[in-house]
């Protein structure tokens, strides 16, 4: 589980096709305290470490399934090497939850239709796919490439979230823009509420 608080921008070194796709992401963290099976999140993907190391810098490997590939950015946008992305370990027991409950567990993508600076901070509206927009409400939570964010407002498969300058500055959102691909995960709650109303009305 994690929380949407991003605690590093790490960056995609190296690809390669072994069956599944293995990339390698340079990071900040203490790659001597990762270990091997742990989960990390990178732009909001629950994806599990399979390597590390410190040279020339630190990084870690992880490995993606064709099935993720193709439900997130990583098959949209097509990672390449050199590009930004947010991260996000592991939350432990006792850890200060400061954004909301994530999973890791991408349900579709969302594309930047709109993207307008108001003072220091920008909003961004976003359109969801229409089996997605149902769940995302105003004033609810949703994680986009990992980062927890409050709805502002909702119109139809459209909604808009405020990016406060530090959020720009801590994640990769400072350089995002309008027709960027995001991974898009809806609050496990809305997700739990409506299977419960499917099952009810049964």
């Amino acid at each position: 589980m994690f929380t949407g608080i991003i605690t590093d921008i790490g960056e995609v070194v190296s690809l390669e096709q072994q069956g599944d796709l293995r990339a390698r992401i340079a990071t900040a963290y203490p790659v001597g305290e990762i270990d091997i099976g742990a989960s990390i999140a990178c732009d909001g993907v629950c994806l599990t470490v399979i390597g590390t190391g410190s040279e020339p810098r630190g990084w870690f490997d992880v490995q993606i399934s064709a099935e993720t590939v193709s439900k997130t950015n990583i098959g949209r946008n097509g990672w390449m090497v050199g590009k930004r992305v947010n991260l996000e370990r592991a939350l432990k027991l006792g850890d200060e939850l400061g954004g909301h409950i994530v999973s890791g567990h991408v349900d579709g993508v969302a594309e930047i239709v709109g993207k307008l600076d108001e003072g220091d901070s920008t909003r961004f509206t976003f359109r969801a796919p229409e089996a997605l927009a149902g769940f995302i409400a105003q004033k609810g939570s949703v994680a986009l490439n990992g980062t927890s964010l409050t709805v502002n407002e909702v119109t139809g498969a459209e909604f808009g979230v405020n990016i406060i300058p530090h959020t720009k500055e801590a994640t990769t959102w400072g350089s995002a823009k309008v027709g960027d691909i995001v991974n898009l995960e809806i609050d496990t709650l809305a997700r739990y509420v409506a299977r419960l109303q499917e099952w009810a009305g049964r």
